[in-house]
């Protein structure tokens, strides 16, 4: 590898402290080494073009953050996880140490993860790795929103919000709401109502070539969020259109495929069982 880029969580200062470390064992290895907050799009993009890997040291958010910022060249991204879940990355502090000879070989498999390209009827435009939610903007106010799949219409949503989500978003807020989750470099796409009124609240698995709009009659603000870290603010009439992204994520991968599921299963609390009484008896594992 010639040039590695390392982002990291601004507001962490233990994350900070590895991307040093990390900065300084990178350094006599490869040519070009550059380190920025996660929230310094400005400084990244001037540097994410010809580089060779990214390495993000944070959480999900920091990994959210970097893969739009790559955009339009899939570098490849790995995940250390300093945060609490860490759905998408893949390394412990410890193990990003241990494990960056290994990295700078070119050990690892990459992951491609669908993204979404999002537009506004008023001219925005905005790629998302997780999800686009159309919701209300003011508390205790509902939007109603028309959803039209190629076209035709298919629903007409009273509701606190209305998202379309890819794999990756299969997990975060489409997941809170309901939604199933699909395998990681699935292309299909959710449409996925949040807390809806006298309906359905089911969400729906749509194919990768589908065009959805998001249609908004309010008498007052609606928001369109991306990935939980873009706000616009949309009024009555306003639409939202929402494609899979000729983009792609590409994530740095050192896991089998299947341990994705242990991962999640984990994180979810799935293998803890809980007897009559209440009390947690194990695991579920033999010995």
């Amino acid at each position: 590898m010639r040039k590695v880029g390392i982002f990291v969580h601004p507001r962490w200062e233990a994350a900070a402290d590895l991307g040093r470390q990390l900065e300084a064992r990178l350094r006599p290895q490869v040519q070009d080494v550059w380190l920025t907050a996660a929230w310094d799009e400005a400084a990244a993009r001037r540097q994410v073009g010809d580089s060779d890997l990214l390495v993000c040291v944070g959480g999900d958010g920091t990994m959210l953050w970097a893969a739009r910022t790559a955009i339009p060249r899939p570098v490849p991204i790995l995940g250390v996880n300093m945060g609490r879940l860490g759905f998408l990355t893949e390394f412990t502090p410890e193990e990003a140490l241990e494990k960056l000879p290994a990295v700078l070989e070119g050990a690892g498999r990459l992951e491609e993860r669908t993204m979404l390209a999002v537009a506004t009827s008023t001219g925005e435009s905005y790629h998302a790795l997780n999800d686009a939610v159309v919701g209300r903007h003011t508390v205790g106010r509902p939007v109603y929103v028309e959803a039209s799949v190629d076209g035709r219409r298919l629903a007409f949503y009273r509701a606190d919000a209305v998202l379309v989500a890819t794999a990756t978003g299969s997990t975060a807020y489409s997941f809170s709401a309901g939604g199933p989750i699909l395998y990681p470099e699935s292309r299909d796409l959710l449409l996925t109502p949040v807390a809806p009124h006298l309906m359905s609240g089911q969400s729906l698995v749509l194919p990768p070539q589908v065009v959805i709009e998001l249609r908004v009659d309010v008498d007052h603000e609606a928001a369109l969020s991306v990935d939980g870290q873009e706000y616009h603010l949309l009024r009555s009439g306003d639409v939202v259109t929402v494609t899979r992204s000729p983009h792609v994520a590409r994530f740095l991968r050192f896991s089998e495929p299947a341990q994705h599921y242990a991962t999640l299963a984990e994180l979810l609390g799935w293998l803890r069982i809980v007897g009559p009484s209440g009390h947690q008896e194990g695991d579920g594992r033999s010995e």
